[in-house]
């Protein structure tokens, strides 16, 4: 029994991990469940005020630690890396993204701290599930295995539901949180079933091993594979809302808190381009002519659809849920090019609507009202009389996302266009922006009502506050949308450097 017991021991073998690597995910993990243990210990000592500042430090933190894995991925001599095995890749996407969701972090922190507090949602329980949501996010940008990608998304999306649901004093939260989470569960279910079918082809989870079966293995019978790849393409598809998977979109937006909607319009939205990039353009490569059509048809719908269905809105946050859909048509216009142009222009594209979507929700939850619920778009009439500055600012970011000159959002659909230009796919260039033309419409029917309406009586004599931290918010969101779109040269130049790579196990 000792001699078999021997040999047990010495087959066991422990994955390498290499921790810094695991940094990012692992402070903000760590942050969120500390912050529970905080709460339990000392309830009444734990604040919004505390949970917010605390948040923002976890998330502070996270960025912080991305500096020095940012240079040793960009030095010729170290290079992208995996850790866990082979399971996660260390590169310049996955950096890039987890920049990004913790920025976004560090802006909805604040925002949630205000708005939550009118909206009687107390607690440290929100900013827990947006650290851990933040995590799930990190982890799909950096998954080089599909089991560990699955468990990102799931986190990802686990939180995300209950952040949709957090407001149990209205029926439309609750309702938004229990859409998205019956849709997303089959969303789930389609995924892994597809990775499922991905497995009995190509025999391994791995995105390094199915890369290399694809490059050397000539399927006579790839039925298998195919069917894997739709099953895949429609799990990842309705994480960020493409068409026709976007039905949930525009009652959640509609149901949630503001707050929370900001965090999916932004970083729930770049955590799954990233999964997306990773798995089609990395991963499956080899097979782009196969799933090309079926993103350039996807797009082509998404595009028309978002931008169609929200100049017919009456609500401004379903009108932006709308819109949203409408850029990720844009972000799949870059997909499809299967490029390295086509992999910065989505970067970019996300990088910079990031910032524009924060922007305009936090200026729709300043003027929602004491309650929250007065987003129709007649609540914003007479804005620019109001609050002069406010008014300013939130035309700024809608004809950013109009994509006008001179802010970020021009550069963005620019290359998201020039990708697809490249690549050939001139319709659908054509269609983006056919599309950018409606678009335009509808922010000028928001900007309509903020300069040329006078204010609603309701409205009339209701000061609008905006504290300190969500003016500073709202300042950082402005010079970023305004600096990107006179000078989109450093952004361009991280983007160029984030192109994601086939890290081996």
């Amino acid at each position: 029994m000792s001699a078999i017991n021997v040999l047990a021991h010495e087959s066991i073998q422990t994955p390498s991990v290499a921790w810094t690597g695991l940094l990012p995910i692992i402070i903000l993990a760590a942050a969120g469940i500390l912050l529970l243990t905080i709460c339990s210990l000392f309830p009444e000592k734990v604040t919004n005020k505390f949970a917010s500042v605390y948040t923002q430090l976890a998330a502070v933190a996270a960025l912080s630690s991305t500096f020095s894995l940012w240079d040793k991925v960009q030095n010729k001599s170290e290079g992208p890396y995996s850790t866990l095995a082979g399971a996660f890749g260390v590169d310049g996407f996955s950096i890039f993204v987890t920049m990004l969701i913790t920025i976004c972090v560090i802006l909805i922190s604040p925002i949630a701290e205000t708005f939550l507090k009118r909206e009687n949602i107390t607690g440290p329980e929100p900013y827990v599930l947006m650290l851990l949501a933040a995590t799930g996010g990190i982890i799909m940008a950096g998954a080089n295995d599909f089991i560990i990608l699955f468990l990102g998304i799931e986190v990802l999306s686990i939180s995300s539901y209950i952040l949709a649901a957090m407001n149990s004093r209205r029926i439309q939260s609750q309702e938004a949180g229990l859409k998205y989470f019956v849709l997303g569960a089959f969303a789930s279910g389609f995924l892994l079933y597809g990775i499922a079918l991905l497995y009995g082809a190509t025999g391994s989870t791995s995105f390094s091993a199915i890369k290399n079966f694809t490059q050397e293995v000539e399927l006579t019978n790839d039925t298998l594979l195919l069917a894997a790849l739709a099953l895949i393409i429609v799990g990842l598809a309705f994480k960020v809302a493409a068409v026709p998977f976007h039905f949930w979109s525009p009652d959640v937006y509609q149901g949630s808190p503001t707050p929370f909607v900001a965090f999916m319009a932004s970083a729930v939205k770049a955590a799954g381009f990233a999964a997306i990039l990773r798995v089609l353009y990395v991963t499956l490569g080899e097979y782009q002519a196969d799933w090309q059509p079926v993103i350039y048809a996807i797009a082509i719908a998404t595009l028309l659809t978002g931008s169609l269905l929200a100049i017919v809105q009456t609500d401004l946050k379903r009108m932006l849920a709308y819109s949203s859909i409408s850029h990720a048509g844009y972000l799949l216009v870059g997909t499809q090019a299967a490029s390295d142009q086509g992999v910065k222009a989505v970067l970019f594209y996300l990088a910079t609507y990031a910032f524009m979507a924060i922007g305009s929700f936090t200026v729709v939850a300043i003027n929602s009202g004491d309650t929250g619920i007065q987003t129709d778009l007649n609540s914003i009439s007479g804005l620019a009389t109001r609050k002069p500055l406010l008014a300013i600012t939130f035309t700024i970011f809608l004809l950013g996302q109009a994509g006008i000159p001179l802010t970020s959002g021009f550069f963005a659909k620019f290359y998201v266009i020039e990708a697809a230009i490249e690549e050939r796919s001139y319709l659908l260039a054509i269609i983006a922006m056919i599309a950018a033309v409606i678009g335009a419409f509808l922010y000028l029917r928001i900007l309509v009502k903020v300069w040329l309406s006078e204010p609603e009586k309701d409205q009339k004599g209701i000061k609008l506050h905006i504290p300190i931290e969500i003016g500073l918010v709202l300042a950082i969101a402005v010079i970023a949308t305004m600096f990107f779109g006179i000078w989109p040269e450093p952004l361009v130049e991280m983007v160029q450097r984030a192109i994601p790579a086939l890290i081996p196990g």
